[in-house]
């Protein structure tokens, strides 16, 4: 690591018990293969010198920051400003449900993903402002440092398109898979994304 580079290894949680339903921030746990799919993550990571591990605040992201840290003699530290995307009345529809339920507002929601906000959630603009500030803060905090980040499959999507320079509409261009590992270098004048989906 050059002194100029903070890394941030940011991971999405494991599979969670209600599979393919938009929990948005519904406090949902994760499953067996959840379980294991970040005890991979904490494998994976057991040789990298980690500075900090963080998360949202949300048990699906705790529990797996907690497995990493702990392999480090590390103590998590999760904040509110990492959570998933707030759904609003969608959360705890499935994807298909949604389509069903509230077309205009979904056909909405595609057709604008950074203004568009949710009936009692919020937009992908209310979303990356939140995140990516908490970020951009952990990074500056951690100059030539590596940190773990373990959040949702949008917030994911939303602070890997900053680090692209994407717009809001190419959110859904990347995967985020259960217990996937992402690798963003942050250096004073550019952003490298080493890897994704991972």
């Amino acid at each position: 690591m050059t002194e100029e580079r903070t890394r941030v290894y940011l991971a999405r949680h494991g599979e969670v018990v209600n599979h393919g339903v938009y929990n948005g921030q519904q406090n949902v746990d994760i499953t067996e293969t959840g379980v294991r799919q970040m005890e991979r993550l904490r494998d994976l990571l057991k040789d990298k010198k980690l500075a900090a591990v963080y998360s949202s605040d949300l048990i699906r992201t705790q529990k797996g920051a907690e497995m990493i840290a702990k392999a480090h003699g590390l103590v998590p530290q999760h904040f509110p400003q990492f959570r998933e995307m707030h759904f609003g009345r969608w959360q705890g529809n499935r994807y298909l449900e949604v389509i069903e339920r509230y077309p205009e507002e979904f056909s909405k929601w595609i057709n604008n993903l950074d203004s568009f906000r949710i009936p009692e959630g919020e937009s992908v603009a209310d979303a990356r402002s939140r995140s990516a500030t908490k970020l951009k803060e952990l990074v500056a905090k951690h100059r030539g440092e590596e940190i773990v980040l373990v959040c949702h499959a949008t917030i994911n999507r939303i602070l890997l398109a900053d680090a692209l320079g994407l717009p809001a509409s190419q959110l859904l261009r990347m995967e985020q898979d259960y217990g996937c590992l992402n690798i963003i270098d942050y250096l004073p004048s550019w952003t490298v994304v080493k890897l994704l989906n991972g």
